[in-house]
């Protein structure tokens, strides 16, 4: 095994788990979290607490400034690398998140689709500017009528690559996928957490929110607003809480009505990544966030290996 996975929808308990595993199993954490990448991002996306990251190590946390894009692909080659960086420690990799592509993306490797071509990429923005996003969609249907069917009209970044792709290399997204090799030299333990009473989950979904805001997620939503180069349609402010915010910064609507969009927005993210769990095979499920059960889990010579730990210390 070289990695262990911990994964499930959000606020299911995975950061806390995954930091009682670490400790158990002499490990270092890997964020699999899109949001938790960009720098100046902290309240909003739940990010360990500077005593927790003291004590032990994370990776793939504010790597990125929030003007900029972090990729699946990025997140893919970082944590290969960093996996064997921890394994020749002598330590344990814990990937822990629930951003699903990037884990799809370590469990199955990626295809070779060329990198974003900024003049393209200006060209398309232009082209939706002038005619909108749903003719572009249009457009991809006639090309990529398999991609068209999987990216809505409205998802501005995924349309925009997938018609960047087929204007790079005349080859559409799909056939790229297609005929990509799912290769992954990873042997990953996959867990998550999958709790079956989902009112529940909503509460706690509610409970964490309201924490938020009183560290102050709003201010730090309004930091990001006051530098100036930074927009709304960045991939980092799109993110669930940010983007709802921002708008409430923007007047569009009232402090009630915009955290009733951020638990609403919050409430179907967790459902999509309950959707993306059940269509896994090689994931298994826990319903609570209990490491004495996670550890029953885990091959004897990992149990082994830690008892050999916990001893030296």
């Amino acid at each position: 095994m070289d990695a262990l996975v911990i994964t499930g929808p959000t606020a299911s308990g995975k950061s806390d788990l995954s930091c009682t595993l670490a400790e158990l199993l002499n490990g270092e954490i890997i964020s699999a979290d899109s949001a938790q990448v960009y720098k100046g991002l902290d309240i909003g996306t739940a990010k360990p607490e500077r005593i927790v990251r003291d004590k032990l190590k994370h990776h793939l946390l504010d790597i990125r400034d929030p003007g900029e894009i972090y990729t699946v692909a990025d997140f893919r080659n970082d944590s290969l690398r960093i996996i064997s960086e921890i394994k020749d420690r002598g330590k344990m990799p814990i990937i822990s998140g629930g951003t699903m592509l990037y884990l799809k993306a370590l469990r199955e490797g990626l295809a070779d689709l060329p990198a974003a071509n900024r003049s393209v990429r200006e060209s398309i923005e232009l082209d939706a500017t002038k005619h909108g996003w749903a003719k572009l969609h249009t457009d991809l249907r006639a090309i990529d009528p398999i991609s068209a069917e999987r990216i809505k009209p409205n998802d501005a970044q995924r349309l925009q690559r997938a018609l960047e792709v087929y204007q790079l290399t005349g080859i559409s997204l799909s056939e790229h996928l297609r005929s990509a090799k799912a290769d992954s030299p990873l042997k990953l333990l996959e867990i998550a957490i999958f709790p079956g009473d989902r009112e529940k989950l909503h509460k706690k979904i509610e409970q964490r929110f309201k924490k938020m805001l009183e560290k102050g997620f709003v201010e730090e939503v309004l930091r990001l607003k006051k530098r100036n180069d930074l927009t709304e349609d960045l991939p980092a402010l799109r993110s669930v809480g940010y983007r709802q915010i921002w708008h409430y910064l923007n007047n569009r609507f009232d402090r009630q009505t915009m955290i009733e969009r951020v638990l609403a927005a919050t409430r179907q993210l967790a459902k999509r990544q309950f959707t993306w769990l059940r269509g896994s095979k090689s994931i298994r499920f826990v319903e609570t966030p209990d490491a004495k059960v996670i550890l029953k889990m885990l091959p004897e010579e990992i149990v082994q290996k830690n008892n050999n730990f916990k001893q030296e210390k």
